[in-house]
C-alpha cells in the first residue's frame, strides 16, 4: 500500500470535446486533484487528440495540476510546447524514442516533473538506470490509443515491482486504463497512488455525475479492511 497521498486524475479523452472548458470545470467542481491530459499523434497509438493549442486554451481554467501523457513518437521536439502551454508534468513513453534519459533532462530543463509510462508488454526493469531522474512512473493497464478499455490484472503485479523499485524515493506511481470503484482498492494495496480515470469519470458526459464517481474511486482506494 502507497503511503503518497491517493490523486485523482480525470482523463479528458473521455469529455465531450464540444463543451470541454465546461467538462474541464466539472471535473474540478467534483473534486479532481489532476487533469489528465492525453496525447495522442496516431503514429505512436492509433488515435489522434489534440495539440498543445487546445491544451493551452482550458489551462486558464483551474490552477490544478495538469498531467500531460505524451503517447508521440518522437516525444522531445513536442516536451517545449507543452511545457509552455501550462503542463506541470509531462509523461514521455519508454518505448517512444531511444534516449529516454535525455528526454527526462529536456523536461526537467523545461521546469516540469517528469514522467515515463511503460505499456502494458514494457517491463519494469526500464526503469532501473533513470529511476533518480524521475517525478512520476506510469503504468498502462491497458494498450494505449482508446478510452474504456478492461484492466489488464497482469498489471498488478507490476505496479508491485515499480512500487519496489521507487523504495522510498519521492516519486508517484500513476495507473492509466480500466481504472473503477471495483479495482482501485487493489491498485492501491499494490501500490499505486495517482488513478486516471476516464470512462468511468466521463461516461455519459453527465456533469452531475461526475463528483459521486471521482468520490467512489478515492473512497475504494482509500478503504481498509477491517
Amino acid at each position: 500500500m502507497t503511503s503518497r497521498p491517493i490523486r485523482i486524475a480525470p482523463s479528458i479523452l473521455s469529455a465531450d470535446f464540444s463543451r470541454l472548458g465546461a467538462e474541464v470545470d466539472a471535473i474540478v467542481q467534483g473534486g479532481a486533484d489532476y487533469i489528465h491530459v492525453d496525447i495522442m499523434d496516431g503514429h505512436f497509438v492509433p488515435n489522434i487528440t489534440f495539440g498543445a493549442q487546445v491544451m493551452a486554451s482550458v489551462r486558464k481554467l483551474t490552477t490544478l495540476p495538469f498531467d500531460v501523457h505524451l503517447m508521440i513518437a518522437p516525444a522531445d521536439p513536442y516536451i517545449p510546447g507543452f511545457a509552455k502551454a501550462g503542463a506541470d508534468i509531462i509523461t514521455v513513453h519508454a518505448e517512444a524514442g531511444p534516449h529516454l534519459h535525455r528526454s527526462l533532462q529536456l523536461i526537467k530543463a523545461e521546469g516540469k516533473k517528469a514522467g515515463v509510462a511503460i505499456n502494458p508488454a514494457t517491463p519494469v526493469s526500464v526503469l532501473e538506470h533513470v529511476i533518480a531522474d524521475v517525478d512520476l512512473v506510469l503504468v498502462m493497464s491497458v494498450n494505449p490509443g482508446f478510452g474504456g478499455q478492461s484492466f489488464i490484472p497482469e498489471s498488478l503485479n507490476k505496479l508491485r515491482q515499480a512500487h519496489a523499485l521507487i523504495g522510498n524515493r519521492p516519486i508517484d506511481l500513476e495507473v492509466d486504463g480500466g481504472i473503477t470503484p471495483d479495482n482501485a482498492r487493489a491498485v492501491a494495496d499494490a501500490g499505486a497512488n495517482v488513478f486516471v480515470a476516464g470512462s468511468s469519470v466521463y461516461g455519459g458526459n453527465d456533469p452531475t455525475t461526475y463528483a459521486p464517481r471521482i468520490a467512489a474511486i478515492r473512497a475504494a482506494a482509500t478503504s481498509r479492511t477491517a
